[in-house]
């Protein structure tokens, strides 16, 4: 892991915000020219096949991003800063997800020796998983050809999320009518939304999962008016929708349009739910080597692999975005063990 880790103190020396990963990729893409390894390259995404690839055998990809979000507000260290105290190391991206990238680097390095392997194996570092780009993992999929599982690296105390939330962000419109707010006239839109914003709040969801709970609906932005005295004829507000597995983003979508009166805008559905199933081998394995399983709230790139996937990595998600990020030497260590067992002679 020596290698891996001052690997993981480069990324974390240079930016690597979303849309801005070149620096990383290029760190990555000379890592395995030094290591004579072949890699393949498109935008800011790089990926590798094991050498001793055999067609006819399952495939599993294991992936994981090079970019950051910006740097929280409260950090009282350099967050470009790679700083090892006490077997922590600090700096932007340690934890969320470097940890991860470069664990499942060194994985992927240590089977790539072995010429016996029951499956064949992809790793990609790839770029705008912070935003949900369409220049991230999604712009290669096609390129890397069919997956029979992918292990999506981010940090989940090497716990295992079997299932993930869907994200769907909704831009929604009240319409009234303008009038002067000294007589009785015109129809407010601020009224109109929020008799909107309670049917959101109170709705629920038929159909909750063991796993990943209930459909959840917040709304996070409203915006209204333009002076004091004028009526407003039009409110916006934003709603944010994490669907379960019994939802796909579209059945979401229906059902909140035709709840509420205002207009409804999706700005994407390609962020559904995923889910495998507790019968998967990787979840067996995961198992019987002790490990724990979860639905998890957040998205991540498995919400693009149209394939059966997990989500695990060393690190804890709840300090990534936090300022002073950091993760554990002994963090990266035992998920480099636990990656390794997960994967021994593992028969899809």
């Amino acid at each position: 892991m020596e290698k891996q880790i001052n690997l993981l103190k480069s990324l974390i020396a240079i930016p690597s915000l979303s849309r801005d990963e070149q620096a990383a990729a290029q760190l990555i893409r000379q890592f395995f020219a030094d290591s004579k390894v072949t890699f393949n390259t498109k935008m800011n995404n790089t990926w590798v096949k094991n050498q001793y690839w055999k067609d006819g055998l399952p495939v599993i990809l294991l992936n994981s991003h090079i970019d950051t979000v910006r740097a929280a507000s409260g950090y009282s260290r350099d967050p470009y800063s790679p700083d090892i105290e006490n077997g922590v190391l600090y700096g932007l991206g340690s934890n969320d997800a470097g940890g991860s990238l470069v664990t499942l680097l060194a994985v992927f390095m240590y089977f790539n020796e072995l010429n016996d392997l029951p499956f064949n194996l992809i790793y990609a570092a790839t770029a705008e998983e912070e935003i949900s780009g369409i220049n991230g993992l999604a712009s290669i999929l096609e390129e890397i050809g069919p997956l029979d599982l992918a292990i999506v690296g981010e940090p989940t105390r090497m716990q295992m999320a079997i299932a993930e939330k869907g994200l769907m962000v909704l831009d929604c419109t009240a319409h009234g009518k303008s009038g002067h707010a000294a007589r009785e006239e015109g129809e407010n839109a601020i009224y109109k939304a929020i008799a909107d914003i309670e049917k959101i709040r109170n709705y629920r969801f038929e159909k909750t999962s063991r796993i990943l709970g209930e459909v959840k609906m917040s709304v996070t932005e409203i915006n209204a008016g333009t002076q004091h005295n004028v009526i407003p004829d039009s409110c916006t507000f934003t709603i944010d929708v994490r669907t379960n597995e019994h939802y796909s983003n579209q059945q979401a979508y229906k059902i909140i349009n035709e709840l509420i009166g205002s207009d409804v805008v999706a700005r994407s559905f390609r962020l559904n739910s995923s889910k495998i199933p507790l019968n998967h081998p990787i979840v067996q394995r995961g198992i019987s080597l002790g490990l724990s399983y979860y639905g998890s709230p957040t998205t991540s790139d498995q919400a693009v692999i149209p394939y059966p996937s997990i989500k695990i990595g060393p690190g804890d998600s709840a300090r990534s975005h936090t300022a002073d990020e950091y993760i554990l030497i002994s963090e990266l260590e035992q998920g480099f063990r636990i990656y390794v067992d997960l994967l021994t002679n593992l028969i899809l």
